[in-house]
């Protein structure tokens, strides 16, 4: 492999690994700011310990999450320096204020909240993980303008070569970016709904901590039925505002090859590029897609062969990247829809409740997913229509990038296994026995 394909090939590993842990504290945080909320309203003493149990792997997620993204971040300057040179104006802003305002913000109040149980009032504590679950997701939004402007750049002026900001407000509230964000943030909030009712589940399987464990998962069943309707419905938002943005991207997502109106939306496809058609199509919704992009069945929508090929993202990863997540938005619509049907009476749902632990994992896969269609679908350009990203590489040796990939992966190995064995052994002890072997 070229130097190029090895950087390109360790920005991925180190970007899907880094957003494993993401999602977890993003939606974690926010339950956690939830149970003791309610702990501080009612008096209940389950939803202390909840929060006290649930808080726990949330630190646990968070720790190794930052680890994750100061490694992701020192990419621009390593492997990236080009590109770093050309915007670093405007990316290198967004990253600085993520870094010294949330960031440091979190970081803060996480210490104030863990050491401050029986140290500071009932209202104080609890404004402290009000304060962690926003910095949180304010960090996150920080993180997301950065990369919307990769995906839809604007507020800037090419100037000596680079592209300057020219208007800040314009960067951060583009569109693009608050969809983008917002869009995080609903698979995100999933995430932790599937983890707090796969790990609750396991419990009740076994019939440990009965009633704190029902309180969690009630708490997360309508927590997840929310975020999954919410998310089907946002997504079609982001596929109106790709087909002016990110042309390429919406075609290839939905294999669309001729630009038209009154286009259909085949439910069944598979796409063929090298002979620029589909050499499946089937059960074709009309006018679906022109509707989908548009909001108007006549509505023109471009396809793939109006750009050259070398500037069409590659269709095949990105349409079945796209296919597996909606799917996957669905079995999670329908899962949390009986989930919070079967709330009262869980306990019975004995199947239910053996699958539950084993789809942890999907709301990760879709997160995942999403991020490849994000960006493979913005390929060629690192910055849509204005940098390619052959042009954004260091002049780095393939060796050099290569021995460094293997560190990486191979740090990046070991912080997983680590991250995953604390999980897994603090969730299976429960409230008790994890409050006992943390200290």
């Amino acid at each position: 492999m070229d130097a190029l394909t090895l950087s390109r090939l360790q920005f991925a590993v180190a970007t899907y690994f880094h957003f494993l842990f993401v999602p977890l504290t993003l939606g974690l945080s926010m339950l956690v700011a939830l149970m003791e909320t309610q702990y501080v309203r009612s008096g209940d003493e389950d939803y202390k310990r909840m929060a006290k149990f649930w808080g726990k792997l949330f630190l646990i997620n968070f720790a190794v999450g930052v680890v994750t993204g100061l490694t992701l971040e020192f990419q621009f300057g390593t492997n990236w320096s080009r590109y770093s040179a050309y915007v670093g104006d405007i990316f290198g802003s967004l990253l600085a204020i993520e870094a010294t305002a949330a960031f440091f913000l979190e970081s803060t109040f996480i210490a104030v909240w863990h050491f401050g149980w029986e140290k500071l009032s009932k209202k104080a504590h609890v404004t402290a993980i009000w304060l962690v679950a926003i910095a949180s997701n304010l960090s996150a939004f920080w993180i997301l303008v950065a990369n919307a402007w990769m995906q839809h750049p604007t507020g800037f002026v090419l100037r000596n070569g680079r592209a300057e900001l020219a208007d800040f407000f314009a960067v951060i509230t583009q569109r693009f970016a608050i969809l983008e964000f917002i869009h995080t943030l609903g698979g995100a909030y999933l995430t932790a709904g599937f983890f707090v009712l796969g790990i609750s589940a396991w419990h009740l399987i076994r019939k440990r901590e009965t009633t704190f464990f029902k309180k969690s998962f009630r708490l997360a069943a309508a927590w997840t039925l929310i975020f999954a309707l919410f998310e089907m419905a946002q997504g079609h938002m982001n596929a109106e505002i790709l087909s002016t943005t990110q042309p390429t991207k919406l075609a290839a997502m939905e294999a669309h090859w001729e630009t038209g109106r009154n286009v259909p939306m085949h439910l069944l496809a598979w796409p063929d590029a090298a002979n620029e058609r589909n050499a499946v199509q089937s059960l074709s919704v009309p006018s679906g897609l022109s509707l989908l992009a548009t909001y108007s069945a006549g509505g023109e929508v471009k396809g793939l062969k109006d750009y050259p090929a070398s500037e069409r993202p590659p269709v095949l990863p990105v349409f079945l990247s796209f296919r597996a997540m909606v799917g996957l938005g669905v079995l999670f619509l329908a899962l949390g829809f009986w989930a919070w049907l079967k709330r009262d009476r869980i306990e019975d749902q004995t199947r239910f409740l053996k699958v539950l632990p084993w789809l942890i994992p999907l709301p990760y896969l879709a997160n995942e997913l999403g991020w490849t269609i994000a960006e493979l679908g913005r390929q060629p350009w690192i910055v849509y229509g204005l940098m390619k990203t052959s042009d954004a590489a260091s002049p780095l040796a393939a060796s050099q990038v290569g021995t460094s990939l293997a560190a990486f992966f191979l740090v990046y190995a070991l912080l997983g296994a680590v991250d995953f064995y604390l999980l897994f052994t603090f969730a299976r002890k429960g409230p008790d026995a994890a409050a006992a072997a943390a200290k």
